[in-house]
């Protein structure tokens, strides 16, 4: 059974229940034509690809290059049209300094934060959502 999408700021916030996931995730410009086989196969089982004007962009999970980001998934299964979940979530980290780069699905939406910054961001988003 599908539960219903909460569009409510308090219930989405009550049913935030963040989950960390283990693994680091990066975010890489795709380029060359074609990619190489280390990249096609890192897109193939890529969290999200954007594109932009500019470029494309994956999140991909492994070892590479560059900042590592912990995504942090809300279980609530907040409305697209709900309001302010993502102002009060991205506002409660950015009171504490960390960065916060947030993708939302039909489901839920995701948070990525500074691998260094994982925990105390988790405890954060625990205390908004009164389970921490």
């Amino acid at each position: 059974m599908t539960r219903q999408p909460v569009s409510d700021l308090s219930a989405m916030l009550a049913g935030m229940a963040p989950v960390l996931d283990r693994e680091a995730w990066y975010f890489v410009v795709v380029e060359g034509t074609p990619p190489t086989p280390e990249l096609r196969d890192a897109l193939a089982n890529a969290f999200a690809i954007i594109r932009e004007d500019e470029g494309v962009t994956a999140i991909v999970s492994g070892e590479r290059a560059g900042m590592p980001f912990a995504r942090i998934t809300l279980m609530v299964h907040s409305a697209l049209k709900g309001v302010g979940l993502t102002a009060a979530v991205s506002g409660a980290l950015a009171e504490a300094g960390i960065a916060c780069n947030i993708i939302a699905g039909y489901y839920h939406d995701h948070l990525f934060v500074p691998w260094a910054r994982r925990d105390a961001a988790l405890a954060i988003l625990q205390r908004l959502s009164g389970t921490g």
